[in-house]
């Protein structure tokens, strides 16, 4: 086990800490961030609680997400949050989440974040295999990963019951391979 930290162009992606408590409040907290994600809005007790849970987990665990604050180098302002998942079977297959806060979207840090954790799995980590599963109206995720190079593998119709309703999801992938012969071509 390892503990992550990455840096790109404009971020930090490191473990978070309480000092990101205020920041991490605030988008965490807002219905309009949480509408296509895991989570419901969160209080500030649970805020902290989440932040103290995360930081006694490591990197590299089969089944496990874990959770890293986003954090913009030049204001050191914690503008988002992103995990990293590792299937249970396979530790060559990879599930990655990101959330940025809405105060901070429209930017190009979702894909900033994207392609610095793609450059870590696939080019240091040698994952075979990155999966994500969205929901079906969640147009800004569809649309990052689509220009990421990611492709739909499959549509499941009303397959999740989620936040009081059936929710339809697509599931998009990229395999090492393909992540290679895109770089090349660039």
């Amino acid at each position: 086990m390892e503990i992550l930290k990455l840096t790109t162009k404009r971020l930090n992606i490191r473990h978070l800490e309480l000092k990101d408590l205020s920041d991490f409040y605030v988008y965490r907290s807002n219905p309009e961030v949480a509408k296509y994600q895991g989570f419901d809005i969160m209080t500030k007790e649970q805020a902290e609680d989440f932040i103290k849970y995360n930081a006694m987990r490591t990197f590299g665990k089969a089944g496990e997400w874990v959770q890293y604050g986003i954090e913009n180098v030049e204001t050191q302002k914690l503008i988002g949050d992103c995990a990293i998942k590792f299937d249970q079977n396979d530790t060559r297959i990879a599930e990655i989440g990101i959330t940025i806060s809405h105060l901070e979207q429209q930017k190009g840090y979702a894909k900033e974040v994207m392609g610095g954790i793609l450059i870590f799995l696939f080019e240091i980590k040698e994952i075979h295999r990155v999966a994500e599963t969205v929901d079906a109206e969640n147009i800004a995720s569809i649309n990052l990963l689509r220009s990421m190079g990611f492709r739909q593998e499959g549509h499941f119709i009303e397959n999740i019951f989620f936040k009081g309703k059936w929710g339809s999801e697509y599931q998009y992938a990229m395999l090492k391979r393909e992540w290679d012969e895109r770089t090349t071509n660039r």
